[in-house]
């Protein structure tokens, strides 16, 4: 993660944005670290959000992973732009219990693309795990 911090207008508009995404409110992630080019959102893998072999389901990882990685290109938009998801791939490298924190952060951003990347972490008993790595694009749009 940079250190840049984030025009205060901007981190309104990402942490707002973030606030109406009703996937994340019914799972109850939450937005944690904002600079520019990167966004951590996290969550707790409840009994829910468990696949069989009592681990996060791979749907739980990928939200948080998307949604980090488009939360990060979203604060080098212009005010007035929004982002969408273009295409994504998404590597599990391990189970995850526990807290998952997903760290998204900007790899290229360019005018029509921009190309993300996201980190996901299960933080179980102080131990802190990868279990996830994904890779995509997103495209910037009229807000």
């Amino acid at each position: 993660m940079t250190s840049d911090p984030l025009d205060p207008a901007i981190e309104a508009k990402v942490r707002a944005s973030f606030a109406r995404q009703s996937l994340m409110t019914t799972i109850g992630a939450e937005m944690g670290a904002l600079t520019k080019g990167s966004a951590q959102i996290s969550v707790d893998v409840g009994e829910e959000f468990k696949q069989q072999q009592g681990v996060a389901h791979g749907g739980l990882i990928f939200s948080i992973a998307d949604s980090a990685a488009g939360y990060a290109a979203l604060t080098l938009m212009p005010f007035e732009n929004d982002v969408m998801t273009a295409e994504v791939k998404i590597n599990y490298l391990s189970a995850g219990v526990g807290r998952l924190l997903a760290e998204g952060r900007v790899l290229k951003a360019g005018r029509r693309l921009v190309v993300v990347t996201g980190a996901v972490w299960a933080i179980n008993d102080g131990l802190r795990k990868h279990v996830a790595v994904l890779q995509g694009t997103m495209v910037p749009v009229a807000g």
